[in-house]
């Protein structure tokens, strides 16, 4: 009897062994013509063959595999996913501030952790399928990545900063009210905090509590109502203590920063990246391309917040012109002293409609080339992901859109994306066209 136990269990071992996984699924997307990101021109006869998750080849006029699914986008152009490497999934702003922040106020966690669910699936439906989360409030931005990543929702991928970190009263913390409107001060565990110490704790608890990336609040800013948009609001020390304890900590650094000297300090203190940067000189812009520090120029907010519908409180209205008037000029400087440059929009409104961006960048004297490639392997960069994501090659994750005829062409084709794949999975199909 034992003979015959132990002859079974060697012949299921062997079975089990012997047994292959299924070959991963292999689908083959043909365009008229694919931009890669490696260049400042598009490849005619794309063809890109996806097993499973992954690019297997990507090129002109490939063979197709046997048994390979084809999908036939016709005279469209082939991109990398969209990358947004400053986004706020978890709030929709409209065109009212004082109604929308008391609509907010009535909403509980649950009814914005749906809608901030909504904006995901409407950011990877317009091809945006990595974005970089700045900042977000009861853990709603750290539930939702963990939401996307295991499949319980359509969203794109995401990488988040739980609390920004900010000074105690500075523009991420709730200002311009009274004493106890809100309950009791924010402190380290959602960000706030005044000293190096204090800082380092506050870097720490966003790091013990899910965040990938550290965002801290170095200057004044437009939508807060208790302070100056340039004005340096963290000490060089405490910039450079929530710089210096990031990075020892593996994570990188964004600096929203409107102002010159806030963003200097931040840019010498070694962060990774500056927000906005409305305000910044020719020597901060000359600092930021010897460090190889990034800008992410947000451009889209910017126009968002002029709008002549738009309904703002007195300062914050006046904050907002003050910052647009001199946001072009900057951003055109910062092309000419040659600063590194990553797509982000702040565009926490409208969602699906962020690709407009690229127009805005291409006005302000970018080619359609170097401004695809912001969102694509500049940013990419910015985020650490380069081996991943942000090109057409074979090997990185199978992030591919398609936007009719050429952006290079008219960049406004990117705001036309019909077709998405995230991870080898479709989450957009064109319908009859």
């Amino acid at each position: 009897m034992r003979r015959v136990a132990v002859a079974l269990m060697g012949l299921l071992l062997s079975s089990a062994l012997g047994a292959q996984s299924p070959a991963p699924p292999v689908t083959v997307l043909r365009a008229a013509r694919m931009f890669d990101g490696r260049s400042d021109a598009t490849v005619a006869g794309a063809v890109i063959i996806v097993e499973g998750s992954k690019i297997k080849e990507a090129g002109s006029n490939l063979a197709v595999p046997a048994g390979a699914t084809v999908v036939d986008l016709g005279d469209a152009t082939l991109l990398a996913g969209f990358i947004d490497s400053h986004m706020h999934l978890t709030f929709e702003a409209g065109d009212n501030y004082v109604a929308d922040f008391f609509e907010d106020l009535r909403r509980t966690v649950p009814e914005k952790s749906l809608m901030a669910g909504n904006n995901a699936r409407r950011m990877v439906e317009a091809g945006f399928t990595t974005v970089r989360n700045v900042g977000a409030y009861d853990d709603m931005d750290v539930g939702l990545r963990n939401a996307i990543a295991k499949g319980f929702a359509p969203g794109p991928r995401m990488l988040v900063s739980r609390y920004p970190i900010g000074a105690t009263g500075g523009h991420c913390d709730q200002t311009g009210f009274p004493p106890n409107t809100f309950g009791p001060d924010w402190g380290p565990e959602k960000g706030k905090a005044s000293g190096a110490a204090e800082i380092r704790q506050a870097v720490r608890l966003q790091v013990k509590y899910g965040a990938d990336i550290i965002k801290m609040c170095v200057s004044g800013g437009v939508l807060s109502l208790g302070d100056e948009v340039s004005v340096p609001q963290m000490t060089d020390e405490e910039i450079a203590a929530a710089v210096d304890e990031a990075h020892r900590l593996g994570k990188k650094t964004a600096a929203h920063a409107h102002g010159d000297l806030a963003a200097r300090a931040a840019v010498r203190a070694g962060i990774d990246s500056i927000e906005h940067g409305s305000f910044m000189t020719d020597e901060t812009l000359s600092l930021m391309k010897a460090k190889g520090t990034y800008l992410v120029p947000t451009l889209l907010v910017g126009d968002w917040v002029v709008r002549p519908e738009a309904k703002f409180p007195a300062n914050i209205a006046a904050k907002a012109k003050a910052a647009v008037a001199v946001r072009s000029d900057m951003f055109r400087r910062a092309q000419r002293i040659g600063v590194r440059i990553a797509f982000g929009t702040d565009a926490a409104f409208s969602y699906g409609t962020q690709a407009r961006e690229f127009a805005l960048m291409v006005g302000l004297g970018m080619t359609p080339a170097v401004a695809l490639r912001s969102a694509g392997p500049g940013a990419a960069d910015l985020l650490g992901l380069s081996n991943l994501i942000g090109t057409l090659e074979k090997g990185k994750e199978a992030d591919i859109i398609a936007v009719p005829g050429d952006p290079l062409s008219d960049i406004h084709a990117t705001e036309k994306v019909f077709f998405v794949m995230k991870g080898g999975k479709t989450f957009r199909q064109p319908t009859s066209r």
